[in-house]
């Protein structure tokens, strides 16, 4: 096999163990700390659809993908709450933040 034919990409390494915390009405949401790019992928592309309900439910599926399970399960409360209302500007900022927290990461300089 000629080397210019063939690459190995091992298996890579989380750098990053910590998992990603916002907080909404008072209560924090942890994420995952480092997620698969094909989500990343996926959201790109059905974020790209001119369908405004498939643009909506790409927000939601990104967003219930990275949650971690025991906060997965309080955002669908709060988001399903008839008293605390979660806009969609709100989802829509929540999830411009993730998706800037997954793809700076990779890229973030040690500390000095």
């Amino acid at each position: 096999m000629t080397a210019n034919r063939f690459k190995d990409f091992g298996a890579p390494e989380v750098a990053e163990k910590d998992p990603i915390v916002f907080k909404l009405f008072n209560q924090e949401f942890s994420c995952a700390p480092a997620i698969q790019g094909k989500i990343m992928l996926d959201l790109v592309a059905d974020s790209a659809s001119e369908d405004n309900a498939k643009s909506a439910a790409t927000i939601i599926k990104f967003i219930t993908s990275v949650l971690l399970d025991e906060s997965l399960e309080r955002f669908l409360v709060l988001t399903e709450s008839k008293d605390k209302i979660v806009s969609v500007e709100t989802l829509g900022d929540i999830s411009a933040w993730l998706v800037e927290q997954y793809t700076a990461r990779p890229n973030q300089q040690p500390e000095a």
